[in-house]
């Protein structure tokens, strides 16, 4: 068909033969679903190369997810989500033509992820997992002993890391200011005030100017079994102009945003870090292991994002923020599977108005103690069970 009739197709309201559409899309061929411990793992096998979109509705809530020329061949008959946050799942198509694929959840909060997976070609991998405070308690439960008759009533456990330090001075300031000496000025202001907090205990990473490998300071708060890691930062930027806080979670794709991914770059870059996570998981099945890693830096990542938007908030009181919402990045030092992780980057120390602020004592304090009350504030809504703070209400 040329496109002198194609145009008369058109404009006669007539449409298109079945044939030139179907040339023009793909086909969603097969749906496949396992279930591990409440987490559902949809794949979605396609003919071809395909442009997703998702999104989740609370009212009822929903998980929708949008193929672009996509159509659908897959049979939705059989499948099942017993044990799931996936109630049901149907399809129609968009007024746009795209497929469109809508899971009815169990409940709002529901963690999703969606992306590709690099060894199946054009196949899309959607994780559905229990809602965020049913994975962190089950996180809690695992990680504390048991104890018959007791209540263990345990201090919560904030691992703090001033970012940098002894041969890495960090971001520069106009005049020399390192960045190393105002982290961890504002760390040993935030871990007196989680100390002076009843129900919270504090360890420092590093309490003097000393060089600690980014896998290392990850590793010690897995290793102690925190209930949080705060790294604290005063990062510099290519514009002088730049000014701001800012927060951050590991992201296990793509960086948010350009200056995300160019930030995650420079600190990366602290030391020399080695590939994969530290975590070790006992078990014999690659495969297997593999799910649960993910299960578990899915949990920890959702985790680390709703804290951040409480710590963030609570930073726009005291100061002017860089980016209004929680950044994601691949910062080696976030990098625990078991601990929920933010880096906090409370200035650039390369804007000179930033820099004096970063340096005054009084400003040091209130950032300190805005980050312990977005800390706070989120724990007071989602204590852990075994918790002080659970039992003070």
């Amino acid at each position: 068909m040329n496109r002198r009739s194609l145009l008369k197709f058109l404009l006669a309201g007539i449409a298109l033969p079945t044939s030139l559409v179907a040339n023009a899309a793909q086909s969603l061929r097969r749906i496949r679903v396992s279930r591990v411990e409440g987490q559902a793992t949809v794949l979605l096998d396609l003919s071809g190369p395909v442009v997703s979109n998702s999104f989740t509705l609370d009212s009822p809530p929903r998980l929708v997810l949008d193929l672009k020329q996509t159509v659908m061949s897959a049979p939705l008959e059989g499948l099942t989500f017993e044990g799931t946050a996936i109630r049901s799942i149907r399809s129609g198509t968009t007024p746009t033509g795209d497929l469109r694929i809508v899971l009815d959840l169990t409940e709002p909060g529901v963690h999703t992820a969606l992306r590709p997976l690099p060894n199946l070609s054009h196949t899309l991998q959607l994780q559905v997992a229990a809602p965020l405070r049913s994975a962190v308690a089950s996180t809690q439960a695992n990680r504390t002993p048991k104890r018959s008759g007791a209540r263990v009533n345990r201090d919560l456990l904030v691992v703090i890391d001033a970012g940098h330090g002894g041969k890495d001075p960090g971001a520069l300031g106009a005049k020399g200011e390192q960045e190393k000496r105002v982290a961890l000025q504002i760390a040993t202001l935030l871990a007196k005030r989680v100390n002076a907090q009843k129900g919270y205990k504090a360890r420092l990473v590093r309490s003097d100017d000393v060089f600690i490998p980014l896998r290392k300071r990850a590793e010690l708060a897995q290793r102690l079994k925190a209930d949080l890691f705060v790294s604290v930062h005063a990062d510099a930027a290519p514009r002088l102009t730049a000014s701001g806080a800012s927060v951050f979670a590991l992201s296990q794709g793509g960086a948010s945003s350009s200056m995300a991914r160019w930030m995650a770059a420079r600190e990366n870059g602290a030391d020399a870090v080695g590939g994969g996570l530290a975590v070790k998981l006992r078990e014999d099945d690659p495969m297997v292991a593999g799910v649960l890693l993910d299960m578990s830096m899915n949990a920890t990542i959702s985790t680390s994002l709703d804290l951040g938007h409480q710590v963030l908030t609570q930073l726009g009181t005291v100061s002017r923020l860089h980016q209004p919402r929680v950044e994601q990045a691949g910062f080696a030092v976030l990098k625990s599977a078991a601990v929920p992780s933010i880096l906090v980057e409370t200035g650039f120390i390369s804007n000179v108005n930033d820099c004096q602020r970063l340096h005054d004592a009084r400003q040091q304090r209130k950032i300190a103690e805005a980050i312990f009350a977005g800390v706070e504030g989120y724990f007071r809504q989602r204590p852990p069970a075994d918790s002080l703070i659970a039992t003070l209400g």
